[in-house]
């Protein structure tokens, strides 16, 4: 840049520059309006200079635009990643304070019973009746000797399958039971609840719900067959309700057992004698030859044990220990205490059974494939439950192939992003099979399950292929090689003894027929495009490479013979219209037999037919219309060239692929035989 340039860039760029003074200076000192011109001509060279260095700059950076969007984007997802693990160890940290007050509460509390136990239990009984008076319909409850009042708050139920809110209850956790009160719209006095429900703390289990907002704070109670779902305040609150309601169950059971040991027996009993033989059930107490000893340690530690390998997560141990029982109690008597037994040991194997269906929800990492859910999966066949199991195990591996489908990046190529979505989606489901296969050897009845499990998921897999090949409108040799692609893929599952490929096509069929159809039209028109054009002369391809070229082309689409119709110079003795109709309908026809199977057969046949009618009417026509004797025989020429080579090209390829010959495009060619004639005749085609 000139010197005169630079200077007037830097006066434009000074921060003080002012373009009204500017311009006002400027008119005073020029002479007239050929320095206007020529200074506004130095202006504009001087903004179109600038414009193009910011043009070069742009595309300089453009990488590092890129380059620095992806690492901005893998930032956010670190700092996502961060703020989760952040938010897991404060949860962490405010579990074990909350452990830590417990506690020190607890020894509180007790030291606090100890001093006083017998006016803290009176003082929680007169607190109980207290409250008890604001419940209507609640009068009753304090009937039950030694009842007392343990905690009590305000809770919010939600309905269990939408996860909608119900309604405002107060709980009152007593002793021995749990007590659920609705709050009252129109307070009559005191009265400020009504009853609701009344639970022994025996009938239900008490189960964390995850927090997932906006739904948090919960915990689920569950009473076979049905459940109920409360939502505590805040996090404190709920945290109080879970210890407390454990405790407070704990304690029962601790209470029940020493008071059974105490009411058992010292010396033996004689049972009673019935005359009836009717009266001798199995429930009735077993006599002394058929009692049912209880005493080992590990029995009467069993519950316990049990729950300390739920809260543990060792699965196969817990399963253990109901084997060693199952065992231990097969062809023994039952008697009352194997009842009581039975009972406390049948509220954890539904805790278990909740704790297994948990861990196989689709809520969890999928991460690991099917083999992370063997584990839970095999507990649960050992627990008796096999259909549940097959249910969950299919359900947690459908959300894991739709959670890799949703996550596959869309490519620019077709072909590629096809290859990614077979590769991922049929590795699935070979892994599946396999570990259905591995863990459910023994249960035959629930294969049934898992091939309808295998079409639904086929269908998933479909629509995800349809979306990118068919509704983004490829081109017919494109969505060919995606077919393929996919065939080969499904056929690999036979492997397994599972054959989806009927499933496979019956899902497609739709589509395909769409797209050869929609290709077919395409070259109808194209060809009906040229025909309007045709000038019936000779191709005249210019140079011996373009003639080698299109010997290639057509010897690739099966005409072997058509070096005879090849002259010297680079000529070609057949029109250009004949030769582009061979090489598009050659091309129609591969890629058709690519996407072939059965419920396309009169598809694909009635589309070649159709093309060929618009060749062979446009040379019957142009033979008929054409006076010219030379141009006639050339037109005569192309008419066998169609008839004698092309034709019977189609008809044997169509076979090959098929298996079987089509007696419509044998029928087509008879119909359309060319009559050697002279020139002057005007009838051409039969």
């Amino acid at each position: 840049m000139s010197e005169t340039g630079n200077r007037l860039r830097k006066l434009l760029e000074s921060p003080n520059f002012d373009p009204q003074n500017y311009v006002k200076q400027l008119s005073q000192q020029s002479d007239g309006d050929r320095d206007l011109q020529e200074h506004r001509q130095k202006i504009q060279n001087l903004a179109d200079e600038t414009a193009q260095n910011l043009k070069k700059n742009v595309y300089k950076n453009y990488r590092q635009f890129i380059e620095t969007a992806k690492e901005i984007s893998y930032l956010e997802s670190e700092m996502y990643q961060l703020s989760h693990i952040l938010t897991e160890q404060k949860s962490i940290m405010e579990s074990i304070t909350q452990a830590l007050l417990s506690a020190d509460k607890d020894e509180t509390s007790k030291e606090m019973q100890a001093a006083f136990p017998k006016d803290t239990e009176e003082l929680k009984q007169r607190t109980l009746t207290s409250l008890l008076e604001k419940v209507e319909g609640g009068k009753n409850i304090m009937d039950t000797p030694g009842r007392h009042l343990v905690y009590n708050g305000d809770l919010v139920e939600f309905d269990v399958d939408n996860m909608s809110p119900i309604q405002k209850v107060h709980a009152f956790l007593m002793n021995d039971c749990l007590l659920i009160a609705t709050w009252l719209p129109n307070r009559r006095g005191t009265v400020k609840y009504k009853y609701n429900a009344l639970y022994d703390l025996e009938s239900f289990a008490v189960v964390n719900v995850k927090d997932n907002p906006p739904m948090k704070d919960m915990f689920k109670i569950l009473m076979f067959p049905e459940s109920r779902i409360f939502q505590a305040e805040n996090s404190k609150i709920k945290k109080e309700w879970l210890e407390i309601l454990d405790e407070t169950k704990k304690n029962k059971v601790t209470k029940d057992r020493h008071k059974t040991e105490e009411e058992a027996p010292t010396s033996p009993v004689r049972a009673e004698v019935s005359t009836n033989p009717f009266d001798q059930e199995d429930d009735e107490p077993a006599g002394p030859g058929e009692s049912v000893d209880l005493s080992p340690e590990w029995i009467q530690e069993l519950p316990e044990d049990l729950d300390v390998c739920i809260a543990q997560r060792d699965f196969e141990g817990a399963v253990d220990l109901l084997d060693k029982l199952n065992e231990y109690l097969k062809d023994q008597p039952v008697t009352q205490r194997v009842k009581e037994l039975r009972l406390k040991v049948d509220e954890r194997v539904r805790q278990l059974t909740d704790v297994l269906v948990f861990e196989l929800s689709p809520d969890r990492s999928l991460r690991g494939g099917p083999k992370a859910t063997r584990r839970a999966v095999s507990q649960l066949i050992r627990l008796g439950q096999s259909t549940k199991a097959c249910e969950l195990f299919l359900k947690n591996r459908a959300a894991a192939v739709q959670t890799a489908i949703r996550q596959l990046r869309i490519e620019g190529a077709t072909l590629l992003y096809i290859h990614k979505l077979c590769n991922i989606f049929f590795t699935s489901l070979l892994e599946t099979a396999k570990e259905f296969e591995m863990d459910f050897a023994g249960n035959t009845g629930c294969y049934s399950a898992f091939v309808v499990w295998s079409k639904s998921a086929m269908m998933m897999f479909v629509d995800a292929f349809s979306k990118q090949v068919f509704d983004s409108k490829e081109s017919l040799s494109t969505a060919a090689e995606c077919v393929k692609v996919a065939k080969e893929h499904c056929q690999q599952l036979t492997d397994i003894g599972l054959d989806l490929t009927f499933t496979l096509q019956s899902l497609l069929v739709k589509d395909i027929k769409a797209s050869l159809q929609s290709y077919n039209d395409i070259i109808i028109e194209a060809t009906k495009h040229r025909n309007s054009e045709e000038m019936w002369r000779r191709m005249n391809l210019m140079t011996p490479e373009a003639l080698a070229k299109l010997k290639d082309e057509m010897r690739s689409c099966g005409v072997g013979s058509f070096e005879q119709y090849t002259g010297d110079d680079c000529w070609v003795n057949l029109s250009y219209t004949i030769v582009a109709f061979t090489k598009q309908m050659m091309s129609f026809l591969e890629e058709g037999l690519k996407l072939y199977f059965p419920e396309l057969h009169m598809v694909l046949l009635e589309g070649l037919r159709e093309i060929i009618l618009v060749a062979v009417q446009h040379v019957d026509y142009s033979l008929r219309c054409e006076q010219d004797p030379e141009k006639k025989a050339f037109i005569m020429q192309n008419a066998s060239f169609l008839h004698d080579t092309v034709l019977p090209v189609v008809e044997r390829r169509f076979e090959e692929g098929v298996g079987k010959p089509a007696k419509q495009l044998q029928d087509l060619r008879k119909s359309t035989r060319p009559v050697r004639i002279n020139p002057e005749s005007t009838t051409s085609m039969v």
